[in-house]
């Protein structure tokens, strides 16, 4: 399997590893920490055997994916493991996603994601992980008492293998 995820510049992900941490060091689930899992919206994920192909569409996305701005304005919760904060789906991520769905889809033998599809696309970043319903309580609790909406910007793009992760390309925004 394949992700393509975007990455932010330093403020936002000092604020979203803030809100990471909270959840790890309050719940004692410590997924997100010690898997070392970084602030990010995956924007697509896919399974293909033409790595090759893969790597030269996303090389070719470099001058079609500018930085842009969020509006983080949620909480939420995949039920029952899942804690998140999601940005609204404004034009700039709703044209990045699509730009990224366009650059892969005629890749021989690529499988996209069912949620990562136009219009199926639900943009999130995970705070807490594998959370029991206890620490989802916790986890919900801490979110209520510190989250306030607030603005990001994505600043880069990579693709990365899973299993074992390993990042292929990365391009800067």
């Amino acid at each position: 399997m394949y992700l393509i995820s975007a990455y932010f510049d330093e403020q936002t992900n000092k604020q979203l590893s803030h809100y990471i941490n909270q959840i790890a060091n309050k719940t004692g689930n410590t997924f997100m920490t010690e898997n070392r899992v970084p602030p990010h919206i995956t924007i697509s994920s896919m399974e293909t055997n033409n790595e090759e192909a893969l790597l030269s569409r996303f090389g070719q996305l470099g001058t079609k994916l500018p930085q842009g701005s969020l509006q983080f304005v949620s909480v939420g919760t995949f039920f029952p493991y899942v804690i998140y904060v999601t940005p609204v789906l404004n034009a700039y991520l709703q044209t990045m996603a699509e730009e990224v769905y366009q650059a892969v889809i005629d890749i021989d033998g690529i499988k996209i994601g069912k949620y990562y599809q136009p219009m199926q696309w639900f943009p999130h970043v995970t705070l807490g992980k594998t959370l029991s319903k206890e620490e989802m309580s916790c986890a919900f609790e801490i979110m209520q008492n510190c989250f306030v909406p607030f603005e990001g910007k994505l600043t880069s793009v990579s693709l990365a293998r899973t299993k074992p992760y390993k990042e292929l390309a990365y391009i800067s925004l």
